[in-house]
């Protein structure tokens, strides 16, 4: 039955009243995305959810069969990555991982943000790697598909667990995050980065706290990620940010004052990734621009056309974390005027050392998993 959507009846109204009280959420309903329909809530449902204020998160504790994956795309420069938790309740609206919760038959709207997986064995998992006879350090990425340090960290501490494994070993790692909750791991941060060991990349979308809040409604407020940058740059850990995602006409004008703020604030490097929309976040986005800048939609919506062509076009290599033609073209050119201005430096994963690892110190303290 194909649910009404006048806008003006009193189901609809019902319906959207409801909605409104989904505050802190970036999706409004669960659609379970390619493999499914749209399952929408009903306003009873909405309405008993929202009574209590928000809809809340849960946390499943799983036992991963593995923790370390194989990249081969040519625009993400890390060939291993770990993710220690699935599902992402920082709830950005924009988030390219949403899809991956579709797989296990959840939906990339609430569920990826509300149904999460932490993965208990990851550091014993990923020791079983090193311990490996042919095992070749490779720089490895930790959160490249959903943060890991959103909230949940608190509670089950497993990024902290790897960095301490990857201090142990001597193994360089890659750290991707937009939390403040970052800086509670300086300690060993600051040991890894002294032995060349770390580097951080780590994301800003806007200045600007009024969008932050709608944009990434669980996530860390633009004034505590400098503040983070800015700790963890004093304690001698390289922090390359990231101005991701851009989005035309939304926050594409903040370009030079966010960058200018990340260098003020201690960040070495610089880079940027244009929103790109695959599968199901699509809707979901769009929807969330209906909710929150209905007047501008259109406007925002043809200009990401004007750079991706098609707003599914996310996929392609080489272009899909910077687009194609002019609008993407421009784009580009006033990053790299704004880069060189300020006096930013490129940041790779292979500058840090593979040559300290080692099994030898780290057997001794095995006990610790």
């Amino acid at each position: 039955m194909t649910e009404c959507c006048c806008g003006q009846c009193a189901a609809c109204q019902a319906r959207s009243s409801a909605l409104l009280q989904l505050k802190k959420r970036g999706s409004q309903d669960r659609r379970v995305g390619r493999f499914g329909q749209l399952i929408a809530l009903q306003p009873q449902a909405l309405n008993a959810e929202a009574s209590t204020a928000v809809l809340q998160t849960q946390t499943q504790v799983v036992q991963a069969k593995s923790i370390l994956n194989s990249n081969s795309s040519p625009d993400i420069p890390w060939s291993k990555t770990i993710n220690p938790y699935q599902g992402c309740e920082h709830g950005c609206s924009y988030c390219y991982a949403r899809p991956s919760h579709a797989y296990h038959n959840l939906s990339p709207g609430l569920d990826f943000e509300t149904q999460l997986f932490a993965k208990s064995n990851a550091a014993d998992l990923l020791q079983q790697e090193f311990m490996k006879a042919g095992y070749k350090p490779t720089t490895i990425a930790i959160g490249t598909n959903t943060d890991a340090y959103q909230p949940i960290e608190r509670t089950y501490g497993i990024t902290r667990q790897l960095l301490q494994l990857m201090l142990q070993f001597r193994h360089p790692v890659s750290v991707l995050t937009k939390s403040n909750l970052i800086t509670r791991d300086i300690d060993l941060l600051s040991e890894l980065a002294a032995l060349q060991l770390v580097e951080v990349h780590f994301s800003l979308t806007s200045l600007r706290s009024t969008l932050a809040k709608k944009l990434e409604p669980r996530a860390a407020l633009p004034a505590a990620r400098l503040e983070a940058i800015r700790l963890l740059s004093q304690a001698g850990i390289p922090v390359k940010a990231m101005f991701a995602p851009l989005i035309p006409w939304l926050n594409d004008a903040e370009m030079a004052d966010l960058m200018s703020a990340a260098k003020q604030a201690g960040a070495q490097s610089m880079g940027y990734i244009l929103l790109r929309l695959p599968y199901e976040v699509q809707g979901i986005f769009t929807d969330w621009l209906a909710q929150h800048y209905p007047s501008e939609q259109g406007r925002i919506l043809a200009m990401i056309r004007q750079s991706r062509g098609d707003l599914k076009n996310a996929q392609a290599f080489t272009s899909r974390m910077t687009g194609q033609g002019l609008a993407a073209l421009e784009l580009k050119h006033s990053f790299e005027r704004c880069f060189t201005e300020l006096g930013f430096k490129p940041m790779s994963p292979d500058d840090l050392t593979t040559s300290l690892f080692t099994k030898v110190s780290a057997t001794s303290q095995l006990s610790l998993f």
